[in-house]
């Protein structure tokens, strides 16, 4: 069952996203978890486990129904939060992993990839209106931004591979090695 069009259960999605080639050194960091996201085969939902360095765990299942518009608003979105159980459960479930340490430097989470993805480094802001987004200040540790790109969202992501993600890349001047 879709959860329908202007329901109360589901909320706008106001972001903007942003390349970076490392991450920045003059920052200070608020926060530091390891996040691990599961994109569910044939769906739009997105399973998370987040591990906060003090050792704190968050399970949620979410999804995401895209607006496939240029701009902030990336479309709807629906959360429900799981006890380590139920994650376990869906985790069971095919799908397209990845993995990454997330710096919080408010008003950014900063994502760090590994695995496959590697070299990837993605800074994204979190909005309540289209006006908070077109607000933001954007210091110059973001090099590129990239909201509008369907490549760089993380459904995608967890389907590329380590080549198209170093084309990706090259196309902004970051480079990677193939590893």
């Amino acid at each position: 069952m879709t959860i329908a069009p202007g329901s109360r259960f589901e909320r706008p999605e106001w972001e903007r996203r942003f390349l970076l080639p490392r991450l920045p050194a003059d920052v200070v960091i608020t926060e530091v978890r390891q996040i691990t996201d599961r994109y569910l085969d044939g769906t739009t939902l997105r399973l998370r486990k987040m591990i906060g360095s003090e050792g704190s765990a968050a399970f949620k299942l979410t999804q995401k129904r895209s607006h496939h518009a240029a701009g902030a608003f990336q479309g709807k979105l629906t959360t429900i939060y799981l006890t380590e159980e139920e994650y376990n459960v869906l985790a069971a479930l095919p799908a397209h992993a990845i993995e990454k340490t997330r710096y919080s430097v408010p008003p950014f989470g900063i994502d760090v990839f590994t695995g496959n993805l590697a070299g990837l480094i993605l800074a994204e802001a979190e909005f309540r209106s289209a006006e908070e987004a077109t607000a933001l200040k954007v210091p110059p540790f973001l090099a590129h931004e990239i909201t509008s790109d369907p490549r760089f969202t993380g459904g995608a992501l967890s389907l590329t591979t380590r080549e198209g993600l170093i084309a990706d890349l090259e196309e902004f001047g970051i480079v990677v090695a193939l590893e």
